[in-house]
């Protein structure tokens, strides 16, 4: 579980460091490529606590989500319409429902420890 906090702290380290100059005709697609890996990110963390947890899954559904939100905005660019905000939008509804999945399992786990926990100094 801590594997892709440990890669996401590296990377943050790692692009803190280096400057990176990224053009602005290419902030879209990099905007979109950063939501598909926060949302494989989560939905990785998501299946770990589900314990239904599969790398195969991960790494397809990173690479199939980013191909079609990058497709979606070349698309839209050139049609004239904003076709990435469907990606923005989905993916957004997407990370939000993997956080409020995660923030309540590991509350709910922390509750039962406590809960474990009093029991046991009652006994003792």
């Amino acid at each position: 579980m801590w594997f892709p906090i440990l890669g996401l702290l590296v990377g943050l380290i790692i692009g803190s460091v280096f400057t990176l100059h990224v053009p602005i005709v290419f902030a879209k697609y990099l905007s979109i490529a950063v939501l598909a890996a926060l949302d494989s990110i989560l939905g990785g963390i998501r299946g770990i606590l589900e314990e239904s947890f599969d790398g195969t899954i991960l790494l397809s559904g990173f690479f199939t989500n980013a191909l079609l939100a990058v497709l979606l905005a070349y698309m839209g660019d050139h049609l004239g319409v904003d076709l990435y905000l469907a990606a923005v939008v989905a993916f957004g509804i997407r990370l939000f429902n993997n956080l409020g999945f995660i923030r309540r399992d590991l509350l709910n786990r922390y509750k039962k420890r406590q809960r474990e926990r009093s029991a046991a100094d009652e006994i003792d």
